[in-house]
Formats: structure tokens, C-alpha cells, sequence
């Protein structure tokens, strides 16, 4: 169905990307991962392009309030999950021109991994899949859900 966003949701347990396993007697901390996918009304390199832009994220996925640029791969982000307020550092993993992004937070404790992929459609529209990881918390399936959504009214909203 196209415009529809498709999401799985997966649990499972792991330890921050840059910590040692837990000891056997330590409750690893729970994570959540989902992956979605959603078509937008927009050629695949606008929509590489506005997802470049670490900037604009709190646009479209709603637990970011606010990002600064540290270099060309880091920001600083302030979060908000549950009422709780989050600083972390976000690093641009990959980038690969108008076909896939990957980024990580660095920060103690909490953990999130995110990768976005780009397929351009012969009648100018593209499919977006994103898989997200994440230690915050909540439903991971229902936030990829509301972050496509979000991101398809802003990618086909008039210019005005």
C-alpha cells in the first residue's frame, strides 16, 4: 500500500555499543528495535538531503528537542523520553550518497543506533526504511511508525 508505513517490532537485551557485557549477575539493560518502511512524493535525493540534515530532526522525530552541529559527524542532541531529559552526542556511522544513513548516540548509559535507506521509485517517489535500536524505552515500533509519518508530511508539505 503505498504512503503506508510497515513496522515489526523485536525486543531484545544487549549492553551499550562501547561496554563490556554485563556480569552474570548484572540485568542487562532492555532494548527495543524496529524497522519501518513508508513511499514519499519526493525524488530520492531531497529526501537523502533532508535527512542529512541532523538539524532539522526534531521536525519530524518528535523525542529530539534540539540538535547542534559539533563537526560534520557529530551533534549534540537533547531528548525526551517518559518526561525524563536526555543529553547525548550523535555520530554520522555512514553515509552513502542518496542511499543509505547510519548514525549511533555516544553517551553513558542509554544507547540508540539508526539506519535509513533510500530506493528511488521511476515515477520520482521513494521508499524510506528505517531501523532503529534503542535503550530510552517505550514502544520503538510505534515511534518508527510516527517518525516516517511525521517525515512524510514535511517531505511533501507545499513550499510556500
Amino acid at each position: 500500500m503505498a504512503g503506508a508505513a510497515h513496522f515489526q517490532e523485536m525486543n531484545m537485551r544487549a549492553s551499550t555499543p562501547n561496554q563490556s557485557m554485563p556480569e552474570k549477575r548484572a540485568k542487562p539493560r532492555p532494548t527495543g528495535a524496529a524497522q519501518g518502511s513508508i513511499v514519499v512524493e519526493a525524488p530520492v535525493s531531497e529526501v537523502y538531503q533532508r535527512w542529512l540534515a541532523f538539524e532539522d530532526y526534531p521536525k519530524f522525530i518528535t523525542a529530539i528537542k534540539r540538535v547542534l552541529k559539533l563537526d560534520a559527524n557529530h551533534f549534540v542532541a537533547s531528548l525526551r523520553f517518559h518526561g525524563k531529559q536526555y543529553e547525548t552526542t550523535l555520530e554520522m556511522m555512514l553515509r552513502v550518497q542518496n542511499r543509505r544513513l547510519a548514525w549511533r548516540t555516544i553517551s553513558d548509559g542509554h544507547f540508540a543506533t539508526g539506519v535509513v535507506s533510500f530506493l528511488s521509485h521511476r515515477d520520482g517517489m521513494t521508499q524510506i526504511n528505517l531501523k532503529l535500536t534503542s535503550s530510552f524505552g517505550g514502544a520503538v515500533g510505534r515511534r518508527v511508525d510516527k517518525y516516517l509519518r511525521n517525515f512524510k508530511r514535511l517531505i511533501e508539505r507545499p513550499v510556500r
